[in-house]
């Protein structure tokens, strides 16, 4: 057998040249899906590492394996939560959200109530993924409703729930980046207040000025009116429908497991729909299999309360395998590790140390299609480094979740931005410009580490010592 190489920048650049190209021409000039695109990738990485590394096939397919039991548990969450989302349309639960939601929420204050009311919700069960398939299905609804473009309102709802998810510290990824680190949970959390904070401060005066620009305009009386007579007349809304996106939180907050909490919520759902609507066993478990669909005479009722199911999140699913496949071949054969080790020969400064970990996490986002993955290698490949360099461990940790956590979901192929996409019916590209938060964070996270303020020094002989 022969001897494996060590991956090289070059050997890292033909997937990931080969992978943009593919993706520039699928995606831009065949308008198709970026399945194929991404598989090609796979296809090339997995020649590289066996021509070029002198890995076995029994290698790359196990790295396959291993890159998609990664994101195991994010899949069954993915489905599970179809199967939540056709329930709940089929009960009225959504409709009753967006039927209220528009009779108390006003164009002026409405992006600054989603921002809040979605880090509120974010912050209590420590999942963006959450927040976004509970209350982030129903204010898109309601932001339609009021005339309000979809990319602005999802952009509002992406930021407040990923402030709330980089603050809980019922967060996986807010525990995964102090433990890749080295460091402590609160001790992580409290230093990110000092990125965190301008961003969200920023983003807040920002959403506020925007809704200014909605109050000025005319309200559509009309639109909204015949949105909610169309849900009036064709489901039985009551208050008790809010029942269960406000069990499913509550479950969380008491330290629920996200499987089984979802999964009370899809069986309310279908208790709900048989109480309110008079749906029978067969009509339940084909929303929740085959998704919900309507038919009110109200073009936008009709967009806006089609979907959720087992099967609508299949799509997604297929998704992330491919890119989890990509990105375990990728991590496994070191050519990950070497976009990062020539990444971190140009970081000479502390604020260059904490560029490169920012772009490294960006990169792995976009090439192993995993925000677990681009925190795991960035934090392995420079936790050294910021040591040798007296940098306690926090200062790595928040970098890893400015660069990591936040950019996500700008990729449709990540779990992250493939998940927003399926749930909130937007894709990344589109709200990306109005997700001001995600967006601000890795740029404060950059300025401070050039600044040198709020940077932790420790002695190299000492992991923990006063703050400097």
């Amino acid at each position: 057998m022969k001897e494996k190489k060590k991956a090289t920048i070059g050997h890292a650049l033909i997937p990931i040249v080969s992978l943009i190209v593919f993706l520039l021409v699928g995606i831009v000039f065949l308008g198709a899906d970026p399945h194929i695109p991404l598989l090609l990738g796979v296809i090339v990485a997995a020649a590289v590492a066996i021509f070029a590394l002198n890995y076995s096939w029994e290698e790359v397919e196990s790295s396959i394996v291993d890159g998609i039991k990664l994101a195991l548990q994010a899949i069954v969450i993915l489905m599970i939560i179809g199967t939540l989302v056709g329930t709940w349309l089929l009960s009225g639960t959504v409709p009753t959200l967006i039927y209220y939601g528009l009779q108390i929420l006003s164009p002026g204050i409405f992006l600054v109530a989603t921002l809040l009311i979605c880090s509120i919700v974010s912050i209590s069960v420590g999942s963006s993924w959450t927040t976004a398939a509970t209350i982030g299905i129903a204010l898109i609804g309601i932001g339609q409703g009021l005339g309000i473009p979809v990319g602005v309102v999802a952009g509002a709802i992406v930021s407040g729930a990923y402030f709330g998810d980089k603050m809980s510290p019922l967060s996986d990824t807010t525990n995964l980046a102090p433990a890749m680190a080295g460091g402590e949970l609160f001790t992580h959390i409290k230093y990110m207040f000092w990125t965190t904070g301008p961003a969200y401060i920023i983003t807040l005066i920002i959403f506020g000025i925007m809704g200014l620009s909605y109050a000025g305009g005319e309200i559509d009386t009309e639109r909204i009116s015949s949105i909610t007579n169309a849900l009036a007349d064709n489901f039985n809304l009551s208050p008790l429908l809010m029942i269960p996106p406000l069990l499913v939180i509550v479950i969380v907050i008491f330290k629920v497991p996200a499987i089984p909490g979802l999964l009370a919520g899809t069986f309310l759902g279908g208790i709900f729909a048989f109480i309110f609507q008079g749906a029978g066993l067969a009509e339940i478990v084909d929303a929740a299999h085959y998704g919900f669909g309507i038919d009110t005479g109200v073009v936008i009722v009709d967009d806006l309360l089609d979907g959720g199911g087992l099967d609508g999140m299949m799509w997604t699913v297929s998704l992330i395998i491919i890119a989890l496949s990509l990105g375990g071949v990728l991590e496994s054969t070191g050519m990950l590790s070497a976009v990062g080790d020539a990444i971190l020969t140009v970081a000479k400064s502390t604020g260059s140390l904490v560029l490169a970990t920012i772009l490294s996490c960006i990169a792995i986002n976009l090439l192993s299609g995993d925000q677990y993955l681009a925190i795991v290698v960035p934090g392995r490949m420079f936790k050294d480094t910021y040591r040798e360099k007296g940098l306690a461990p926090e200062v790595l940790s928040r970098a890893l979740e400015g660069g990591g956590t936040v950019t996500s979901p700008f990729i449709p192929w990540n779990t992250c931005g493939a998940f927003m996409w399926e749930v909130l019916g937007v894709h990344p590209f589109t709200y990306l410009p109005y997700t001001f938060f995600n967006l601000l964070v890795p740029v404060v996270n950059v300025v401070i580490g050039y600044t040198g303020f709020k940077i932790h020094k420790i002695d190299n002989r000492e992991d923990n010592t006063a703050n400097a």
